[in-house]
């Protein structure tokens, strides 16, 4: 998948749940703006209500997508037959769209009434879901190949460039401009160990100083406004790296304590979701069948 591909392919799948979203609240804004009391008597009762004709059916499609979205991830990480179908970050992404459409439609489905054994459900997939934005992020401090495997201290260290040399030989700096520049790379690592989590926002409003002054630097030279873009970027990317390397330890570790309470929360929402399908189908509840 090219990059354009995947900007194509990353922009439909947020379009999807942003017009999903939309579209119910559009739909049953004012049913479930409704008083609970009063709701039997609203014209969009039998349509809405959980058990109603669209009501019923996105409980149902919004619990497919979930267990398609976890199960499909889960097989591609663990089945090597599975390893040649699509890079692990693309089907990564294809999980979190789903199991972000997923609870959007059982959000409705309750038609925010929650009570009994489901609320127990319910509230799982709602730690679910909050303790996933959590784990995206974390993810994504972790550098990683192309195809998703999470890279050494090692190989991140391979990735920095030798900022000074590029500086002097490519882009032809005086020695006070590439040292001043150079500079701002140095202490971005040893601030990132030290801090790795209580220091980010300030670590970032750092970097976004630096490369303030990086721009100001630039403007003394005599490189034209794409080589200075350019130099900018690639300091962009040496502290970028500096903050990864330094928070690398802590955020694997913290990726391994999130695993111990996302995957409890998941089964227990699995759980008890399965037992309301039976339950439902035991008391003879049916959906268009």
């Amino acid at each position: 998948m090219s990059a354009t591909t995947h900007k194509i392919y990353i922009t439909v799948l947020s379009l999807i749940v942003l017009l999903t979203l939309g579209y119910l609240i559009n739909l049953g804004l004012n049913y479930y703006s409704t008083p609970l009391h009063e709701r039997f008597y609203h014209p969009d009762h039998t349509n809405l209500k959980p058990s109603g004709i669209l009501g019923h059916g996105l409980g149902i499609v919004g619990s497919l997508a979930m267990i398609v979205g976890v199960s499909s991830y889960m097989a591609r990480k663990r089945f090597r037959s599975w390893s040649r179908l699509g890079k692990l970050k693309h089907w990564l992404e294809f999980h979190i769209f789903l199991c972000t459409l997923g609870p959007i439609m059982v959000l409705f489905h309750t038609s925010f009434k929650f009570g009994g054994i489901v609320s127990v459900s319910f509230w799982s997939m709602v730690a679910v879901f909050a303790s996933g934005i959590i784990g995206r992020f974390i993810y994504i401090q972790i550098p990683r190949t192309i195809e998703g495997r999470a890279l050494s201290l090692g190989e991140i260290r391979d990735l920095k460039s030798n900022l000074s040399q590029m500086l002097k030989e490519e882009y032809n700096l005086d020695k006070a401009s590439y040292r001043s520049i150079v500079a701002t790379t140095v202490t971005s690592e040893a601030e990132s160990s030290e801090k790795p989590l209580s220091g980010f926002l300030g670590q970032y409003l750092r970097d976004i100083k630096s490369k303030s002054m990086v721009r100001q630097i630039l403007k003394k030279s005599q490189l034209s406004a794409k080589e200075r873009k350019s130099v900018v970027r690639i300091v962009s990317d040496e502290l970028s790296l500096s903050r990864r390397i330094g928070r690398l330890q802590t955020m694997q570790n913290l990726f391994k304590y999130w695993h111990v309470a996302h995957l409890p929360f998941a089964l227990v929402m699995l759980i008890i979701m399965v037992i309301h399908v039976v339950v439902t189908i035991v008391f003879g509840y049916r959906w268009i069948f």
